[in-house]
């Protein structure tokens, strides 16, 4: 019982000091669950959208009002969400490989991407289809450094070496990194416009993995031409089984289709596999997940924050994407911390994490994912590489209680020595 009490109390202490951030975060779910409440109510849903087509599900009423509710929400011409989607990477791959040709330049502004999508633009890998292999080119500039620093013209003059560009990609979350930030809405407005002060017909496109209703509002509100990411992440609420969406300007958004389907065939065909009903209250449900998921991180932060560990971001650090990074600084200890994690998990909770390879990533990967949904980052989850300095990025929380209980859990466990990991 002492242990029980010891890691109550270190819970406790760091729930003390988030009050305040806690009520930022309410206020923020309250603003986004209104315009999900509204986007539903204009397009007039009903019973009837949650109808299965079969076939080619041509005339699909279910698609065309979730696409409308999706691009009402993220204030702009045209989204998609897609159950043919296989990932978040799958969405963004076709956003830019639909919309990019021979010749024709990608530039990323926030650095090295996140590890999946590096065989898609030909970074690392060989791979048939990449946007290497097509003839498209490759360039990088990392502005997360000087952005505090610079304005917008500054900005622009450390982008020109890079002109033109068809498209200038943003990372949003920070990814498997420790080093690099997370950017805001208004960092991602700073270096869009930037962008289009050297060449103002190019494509501003985000990658909002993770980042979705963790403000009140989303990149094509603030500049971005084309937005994806995954519906087992932020936007799914925890419901959605697989599936991606990707939302901006209408033409962008078709290009992409024309890749994930055909030229021609496009948006117009797929149906949803009787999984309709399951996404629009998904998308619900949404902004308080991910309110959820917020509250999590924080408290996890506060939590190894206090046992000494470096974390980032800090407990009472601003948030614009739902993850939150640990290091541990020994392979052992972050192996032993998700397999505590496991252990607390509604599913699957009598297995134990081994690290294994996983397509797109170079490096070994272990995982504690005890989700009702394969691979669901929404859900209470955490991961990470086994390259120093041995970081576990934990994301999600469907039930903040939950999250409270993994969090005595595991700490009960590494208190008593039985899978040791703090200091």
């Amino acid at each position: 019982m002492a242990i029980r009490t010891t890691a109550k109390d270190i819970i406790a202490t760091a729930e003390a000091k988030l009050a305040d951030v806690f009520i930022t975060i309410d206020e923020i779910a309250q603003a986004n669950q209104l315009k999900v409440l509204t986007a539903f109510r204009d397009a007039r849903i009903t019973e009837e959208h949650f109808a299965e087509k079969t076939g080619y599900a041509i005339d699909n009423a279910g698609r065309e009002a979730l696409d409308a509710v999706f691009a009402q929400i993220f204030r702009c011409e045209s989204a998609c969400m897609r159950m043919q989607f296989v990932s978040g990477t799958h969405a963004l791959a076709c956003a830019i490989l639909g919309n990019i040709g021979q010749r024709e330049r990608l530039v990323c502004l926030t650095g090295e991407p996140y590890d999946s999508l590096q065989p898609v633009l030909g970074i690392t890998g060989d791979e048939p289809g990449s946007l290497k292999k097509i003839g498209g080119v490759y360039e990088e500039i990392d502005l997360g450094p000087v952005i505090d620093d610079c304005n917008v013209e500054e900005l622009a003059r450390l982008i020109a070496p890079h002109a033109p560009a068809t498209i200038y990609y943003i990372q949003k979350s920070r990814g498997y990194s420790m080093t690099r930030r997370t950017y805001s809405n208004s960092d991602i407005k700073k270096m869009a416009d930037a962008a289009r002060m050297m060449y103002p017909e190019a494509i501003v496109m985000v990658d909002n993995c993770y980042g979705e209703f963790v403000e009140a509002l989303e990149p094509t509100q603030v500049g971005a031409d084309l937005v994806a990411g995954s519906m087992i992440k932020n936007p799914g609420g925890g419901l959605c089984v697989t599936g991606g969406y990707i939302a901006g300007k209408k033409k962008y958004v078709e290009a992409a289709l024309n890749r994930l389907t055909a030229p021609g065939v496009g948006g117009h065909l797929g149906h949803s596999f009787n999984q309709s009903r399951l996404i629009f209250q998904g998308l619900f449900l949404a902004p308080s997940v991910v309110a959820s998921a917020l509250k999590s991180a924080h408290l996890v932060a506060g939590v190894f924050d206090e046992l000494g560990f470096k974390v980032s971001p800090k407990p009472l650090e601003q948030r614009f994407d739902i993850i939150q990074s640990i290091e541990f600084g020994e392979k052992d200890k972050l192996v032993n911390f998700l397999r505590a994690l496991q252990r607390f998990s509604p599913i699957n909770a009598h297995v134990e994490p081994e690290p294994a390879h996983m397509p797109g990533y170079e490096d070994q990967i272990i995982m504690a994912g005890g989700t009702f949904v394969e691979g669901s980052t929404i859900e209470f989850s955490a991961d990470g590489p086994l390259r120093p300095p041995f970081a576990a990025f934990v994301q999600g929380g469907l039930s903040y209680l939950h999250v409270k209980c993994c969090l005595e859990g595991a700490l009960s466990l590494s208190l008593s020595k039985e899978l040791p990991f703090h200091k």
